[in-house]
């Protein structure tokens, strides 16, 4: 799912490209995609972008007379910018949204049809659509810990809560407690006041990086290749590979369908994470330490 560092690297393209222009035509390939009734998409058209705003993980279109196209891309969704008038091809291309000089185009993957389209009139009931995360960039330490502590949650959890954090999800949060070296199970309410130190850094820092990297990359051209797994992070989707801080193999914790990554060395003191499937079936024999499980594998 596009994260802060995405979505602020798709609204940064955008703005050069749409602000001040009108929105000719809006056009929908699948009826479910739109959620909402009133105002309908045929009052957009015709209006002038006035600006361009982050609603957690959505991003939202500010047109003229203070109506909102609010866009939620979920886990599949992605966003385009093809030439005018383009064709709405395929099974996986949703809408598109015309502009003279260009059409934005959304699409999105699979068969879990999950990413949505809100028609708003007026701020007030845009506003209505955050979970009311806080904005890490805005938060002091202070506020920044009273968020991730009103509730005694783990650390992984906590911090892709959007109703306590603003745009992390399941990847960047692996990326910021790897650089704060901290374990993804550690309770909230556990953590010590060194520790909060490293993790209102890490995650300020972390994204800061994404969000400085990926606009650099939206300057050279449309971001076509939004990816919760880039070849730069330290532990997302690394799993079996080096660690970047200490050499030891990127471990993994599966649950549903997301997959949580760490580095047992640099987090949890050497120790083995309960992956709740496989500690079930291994019972008593599941590795506890680095050492068990290299045992375990050369049996």
């Amino acid at each position: 799912m596009p994260e802060l560092p995405d979505i602020t690297a798709y609204i940064f393209a955008l703005e050069s490209r749409i602000v001040g222009q009108s929105l000719q035509h809006v056009r929908l390939a699948s009826p479910f995609l739109l959620r909402t009734v009133q105002p309908p998409p045929a009052d957009a058209e015709g209006r002038k972008v006035r600006k361009l705003r982050r609603v957690g993980k959505r991003i939202a279109i500010g047109l003229e007379n203070d109506l909102w196209l609010v866009l939620h891309l979920m886990i599949a969704g992605r966003l385009h910018w093809r030439p005018p008038n383009a064709k709405l091809a395929g099974r996986q291309s949703l809408a598109a949204f015309d502009f003279s000089e260009g059409s934005l185009v959304l699409t999105e993957a699979g068969s879990k049809k999950r990413a949505s389209l809100h028609m708003i009139s007026g701020e007030a009931n845009l506003d209505a659509l955050d979970a009311g995360g806080i904005d890490v960039f805005a938060a002091t330490l202070e506020e920044f810990r009273a968020a991730l502590t009103a509730e005694n949650h783990t650390l992984k959890r906590a911090l892709t809560d959007p109703r306590l954090l603003s745009g992390i999800g399941n990847a960047y949060s692996d990326e910021i407690l790897h650089a704060a070296q901290l374990s993804p199970v550690t309770l909230t309410q556990k953590l010590k006041p060194e520790e909060w130190d490293r993790l209102y850094g890490a995650t300020r820092q972390t994204l800061k990086l994404w969000m400085d990297r990926l606009r650099a990359e939206a300057k050279q051209g449309f971001p076509e290749k939004v990816t919760a797994f880039r070849k730069d992070m330290a532990a997302h989707g690394r799993y079996g590979l080096p660690c970047p801080r200490c050499g030891d193999k990127i471990l993994r914790i599966r649950y549903a369908d997301k997959e949580t990554n760490y580095c047992a060395r640099c987090q949890t003191g050497g120790k083995v994470l309960a992956d709740r499937s496989l500690s079930r079936l291994l019972g008593s024999d599941w590795p506890r330490t680095l050492e068990e499980l290299e045992a375990l594998k050369r049996r």
